[in-house]
């Protein structure tokens, strides 16, 4: 089993989705170099944490469709 993935990164990553959710996509690498494109004030690790997290998301969601 992985690790639990804090309330504050989820919040974080669906946030982000909300806003600019079409710049995502299910890729790990390219969700990575979006997150450091916009210059937040994110950690290497957070920002592969969240980039993992929405990677999850969008997975989930075109399984769904």
């Amino acid at each position: 089993m992985g690790k639990a993935i804090s309330k504050a990164i989820k919040a974080k990553a669906e946030n982000l989705l909300e806003l600019i959710g079409d710049r995502f996509s299910a890729d790990f690498d390219k969700n990575k170099k979006v997150l450091q494109q916009l210059e937040m004030p994110y950690s290497k690790e957070e920002r592969n944490v969240i980039a993992g997290y929405i990677t999850r998301l969008k997975n989930q969601e075109a399984e769904a469709a």
